[in-house]
């Protein structure tokens, strides 16, 4: 698979950091997954893991470090906010939805552990 770091802004201006994977020897436009969480977790843990295997498996990924964590950017650092992680998730999807190599009709989400909360909004 493909890797490469993305950097997309949600609506709140904040800059969010993700790891985008993208399966090798495909054509035309592939489902995707952006993938976030556990709390306290960073995008090359859990997330990077899930998106990885999902990728594999046919899906371009975006695992990405929430609003005030990792390398995205926000203050105050290391404090989640539902509102903002929520709207994390949104920015994400736009930013796949973005990419000219993704079916905009097939775009999930994947929110792991405390996270799943912000992906069902």
């Amino acid at each position: 698979m493909e890797h490469r770091k993305v950097t997309f802004k949600n609506r709140y201006g904040i800059t969010l950091v993700g790891d985008l994977y993208v399966p090798k020897g495909t054509a035309g436009k592939l489902p995707a997954i952006a993938v976030s969480g556990p709390f306290g977790a960073v995008k090359v843990q859990t997330s990077g893991l899930y998106a990885q295997h999902m990728a594999e498996r046919g899906f371009i990924t975006v695992a990405f470090d929430g609003s005030y964590t990792g390398e995205s950017s926000g203050l105050p650092r290391n404090v989640p906010s539902p509102e903002i992680n929520t709207e994390d998730f949104s920015a994400a999807v736009d930013f796949l939805g973005s990419l000219a190599n993704v079916d905009r009709e097939k775009i999930g989400i994947l929110g792991i552990c405390g996270w799943g909360g912000f992906a069902s909004h």
